[in-house]
């Protein structure tokens, strides 16, 4: 059993370091350890619905029109009756998929409409869908399809089923058990096997609703090893669906070539979309996909969105193999087929690139744009339902001056490590139970950053990779270090620090001391530099 420094012995050693350095206790063992998994933490937050029900009470735009658009769905009425089936049959003979996938989209709609305006009649009405699936299906079956059904349907079941969770009379154990028993095993299949047949012979989009449905299902069942098998296939996966296959080319002007963008738009879209998802769930556990092998996937989700607004955009012929013998194929430009798809998949991706970090995401946003207010299943065609949608409602974040709106300007905030509680930064550099006031002031260097004063009129700074508190002395030199980029941090509310003129490196804790780091890859990292803002 790991003995707990006490709160006095920990301060005791913080205030024996220099003053020039504000720094923090050293952490106990076990926080280097994975976290348990965060819930509700699959695409959103519990932070996410208390946003979407305070702007939508507020009648404030965008997300009132989506919350219009929501309300609008046929699939979202709280008389929704489900019609579940013991079987369940994608491809060949008996195909009837879209009846499951149109129930998962009726039980979404009313998971949301409840989590937003808290009519009891629209959670019943989720809860019986999922209740009903889950006492009836016994197989997800058919030709090579079968595999899509399981991946695409997999992944938005495990949504709705960890919104619900605790919900009055839902069977969340029946429910975990349907997706441990039906729909995980033809996930994990197909990533280890491809039905038999060439590691290339399957498109992207293959891949990654099996990886998303993998990913869902350990997080709404507590199973680390799922989450670890979805993330690591992400990196390191040899099938076309891993990052560095799913965008095999990278081209100037910050572009990469999406694997599916030579055989057409419709599968292109539906690939990024379920990237998407991916990433977003990932994040919720403090895992980021998104910015993996220097933001790749951004690169691909701006070329699809970039060709497909009617842009052109440079093409590297694209070779492969196919069926079992890895017979070679090559396209060798950017085909039009699908050209300019609706798909309701842009709003997660504008608001964490362009929104959360505050990047330069032009096709994002003018796509995302385009297609506000998100619409959902039902919206974009009879059998269009490989989305969950309603982005413009779920996923936009108010922007505002400085660091994508993610801490106000000219205001007054403590700033409280996520993974060392009731520990902030304190005057002269010292750390301690009594938390320092800083005022946040658009950045010196950029008005979209951010700077912080304290009461002395002392600026936080970074100076030889040390953070710290000094008088602004004018210089451009000091205005730089003295201003950060606001990113979003491992907890609900909280912000991590980016150094403005030294992308990449943040205000994260190591060795007792507030450090300017170079980010890492790891959870560790993440919690480390991550610090939540409190009046």
């Amino acid at each position: 059993m790991t003995t707990q420094p006490s709160r006095r012995s920990l301060l005791k050693a913080a205030v024996t370091v220099g003053a020039g350095a504000a720094v923090l206790p050293a952490l106990p063992a076990a926080a280097s350890s994975a976290a348990a998994l965060k819930h509700p933490g699959l695409l959103h937050t519990q932070a996410d619905f208390d946003r979407m029900r305070a702007q939508v009470n507020a009648g404030a735009q965008p997300w009132k029109a989506g919350w219009d658009k929501l309300v609008a769905n046929g699939r979202s009425k709280s008389t929704w009756k489900p019609r579940p089936l013991e079987t369940v049959v994608r491809g060949g003979t008996g195909a009837n998929h879209v009846q499951l996938a149109i129930d998962v989209a009726a039980a979404y709609q009313n998971a949301l409409r409840w989590k937003v305006s808290g009519e009891k009649a629209h959670g019943d009405a989720a809860r019986d869908i999922l209740n009903a699936w889950s006492a009836a299906l016994k197989a997800v079956t058919g030709n090579a399809d079968r595999f899509l059904a399981a991946g695409i349907q997999g992944w938005q079941l495990a949504n709705v089923g960890e919104i619900m969770r605790g919900y009055p009379g839902f069977d969340l154990d029946r429910f975990k058990k349907m997706m441990l028993t039906v729909f995980y095993p033809l996930n994990d299949q197909f990533l280890k096997g491809h039905n038999d047949a060439c590691i290339t012979n399957y498109w992207a989009n293959w891949d990654l609703c099996a990886m998303a449905s993998i990913l869902a299902i350990g997080i709404l069942c507590d199973d680390q090893a799922k989450v670890d098998q979805a993330v690591v296939y992400f990196k390191q996966g040899k099938g076309n669906g891993a990052i560095m296959n799913a965008v095999p080319f990278l081209h100037p002007g910050g572009l990469g070539q999406w694997q599916e963008s030579g055989r057409d738009q419709g599968h292109a879209s539906l690939g990024i979309g379920l990237m998407g998802v991916l990433c977003e769930m990932a994040w919720n556990q403090g895992i980021d996909l998104y910015g993996y092998a220097d933001n790749r996937f951004m690169k691909g989700a701006q070329y699809v969105a970039k060709y497909n607004l009617g842009e052109t955009v440079p093409f590297t012929t694209y070779k492969w193999g196919t069926g079992q013998n890895c017979a070679p194929r090559e396209q060798t430009e950017v085909a039009a087929a699908g050209r300019g798809a609706n798909d309701p998949i842009w709003a997660v991706l504008h608001n964490h690139y362009g929104v959360r970090r505050g990047l330069a995401v032009p096709y994002l946003e003018a796509y995302s744009k385009r297609l506000a207010p998100e619409g959902g299943g039902g919206d974009y065609g009879g059998a269009k339902y490989d989305h969950l949608g309603f982005g413009t409602l779920t996923f936009t974040r108010a922007t505002a001056a400085g660091g994508g709106g993610l801490l106000p300007t000219g205001v007054s905030r403590t700033f409280e490590s996520v993974n060392y509680p009731k520990t902030y930064i304190q005057a002269a550099g010292r750390i301690g139970a009594t938390a320092l006031t800083l005022r946040i002031v658009p950045g010196l260097s950029d008005a979209k950053g951010y700077s912080f004063v304290d009461s002395e009129g002392r600026y936080l700074r970074h100076k030889d990779f040390l953070v710290r508190f000094d008088a602004n002395d004018g210089t451009a030199l000091f205005k730089r270090d003295a201003t950060f980029h606001a990113r979003q941090g491992t907890a609900d509310g909280s912000v991590r620090l980016e150094s403005a003129n030294y992308p990449g490196r943040f205000i994260r804790h190591r060795d007792n001391v507030l450090r300017l780091d170079k980010a890492e890859d790891t959870t560790l990292f993440r919690a480390d530099s991550s610090f939540r803002p409190a009046t």
